[in-house]
């Protein structure tokens, strides 16, 4: 597998804005750049992106499907659902800083 720097992918991602883009233009799949991208620590360009997040959590609260978001939005259903997942719960350092544990109860 090409190696590819730290400074070189996040340069990369500038330019070309995806992991399965930048993967092509090294010969290597999507899921190896993401791959290094967690390695290094480094965000997609799509996670990093609040104001698109809460339109995708108010579109999923006034009822449309995940997969009409998806859609709209240009992403895949999964990944709709951890945006929503993750734009819906509070941060886990806000509960720290409360000092409180705060226990949820399960769904069935």
């Amino acid at each position: 597998m090409p190696r590819v720097t730290k400074q070189q992918l996040i340069r990369l991602q500038k330019k070309f804005k995806t992991d399965a883009r930048i993967g092509e233009e090294f010969g290597i799949t999507r899921q190896a750049i993401h791959h290094l991208r967690i390695q290094y620590g480094i965000e997609s360009r799509r996670a990093a992106n609040p104001e698109r997040n809460q339109k995708i959590l108010q579109m999923k609260t006034k009822g449309a499907s995940v997969e009409k978001i998806a859609k709209k939005f240009n992403l895949s259903v999964p990944q709709t659902y951890r945006i929503i997942k993750e734009t819906a719960a509070p941060k886990k350092s806000a509960v720290k800083n409360a000092g409180k544990s705060v226990k949820r109860p399960r769904k069935k």
